[in-house]
């Protein structure tokens, strides 16, 4: 699966009490927005996998996102 990012992105994912605040900036939205899509047409199983080491700002918490079956 091909992730691909707008320039100038910036996500980041915190915590809030039960609460999870995904927080982005346009680029960012329209970033997650693709691969989001992206992975709505994938398979089953399919994921993608978020941190502070690969692509969202410092200091965020981890986030995964799978695809589910239908």
């Amino acid at each position: 699966m091909e992730i691909n990012w707008h320039n100038g992105f910036s996500i980041r994912v915190r915590e809030d009490g039960n609460a999870v605040i995904i927080s982005a900036n346009k680029a960012g939205l329209l970033s997650l927005s693709d691969q989001l899509r992206t992975l709505a047409e994938g398979e089953t199983g399919d994921h993608i996998h978020y941190d502070e080491y690969s692509s969202l700002e410092d200091g965020s918490r981890e986030l995964i996102i799978e695809r589910i079956p239908d």
